[in-house]
């Protein structure tokens, strides 16, 4: 018979993952809104690590680091992907992509972004988004966009490559 002792011992040795919730969000034109960190080299979509402990959930935490991060607080809409990213320096990561919508003109004026994270925010059309975003996370936003497109269903990426 195991004990509470036991079982928080047990839950303590199982391995850590962590977990990041975005929003994709684009102008008429379909160009990528992204913004630009100052915390590390690149570009990335507004959002940022779910803050689990506390009981977010990956679409609450999508909502709020947008909110935080460009000033905008709106209803996400669907998943669009899922993504299991491993082989870095760091933990396994669960990244949700979130469906930010196409935003107007206004919206766009009504950007603040938050100084203590971020540089500046661009559009990027699609073709771009590779120079912007390498790796896992562009293929995880091109899949997004096919699935856009494609109209139903989310995209199961391992590295930002489609499975299933």
């Amino acid at each position: 018979m195991t004990t509470t002792q036991d079982f928080a011992t047990y839950i303590a040795g199982l391995p850590r993952v962590l977990a990041g919730a975005a929003a994709l969000f684009r102008d008429a034109e379909g160009r990528v809104l992204l913004v630009e960190p100052n915390y590390r080299e690149g570009w990335a979509l507004p959002g940022g690590t779910i803050e689990s402990d506390e009981g977010e959930t990956p679409r609450q935490g999508a909502r709020r680091e947008t909110t935080e991060e460009i000033g905008l607080d709106r209803e996400l809409g669907r998943l669009l992907a899922v993504d299991w990213v491993h082989g870095t320096a760091r933990p396994p990561l669960v990244a949700y992509l979130y469906d930010g919508g196409v935003l107007a003109e206004d919206d766009f004026k009504a950007i603040r972004l938050q100084e203590e994270e971020l540089l500046s925010w661009r559009l990027v059309p699609r073709e771009e988004l590779p120079e912007y975003l390498p790796g896992s996370s562009g293929r995880r936003v091109l899949a997004a966009l096919d699935v856009l497109v494609e109209g139903s269903g989310t995209a199961e990426l391992e590295n930002g490559h489609r499975v299933g």
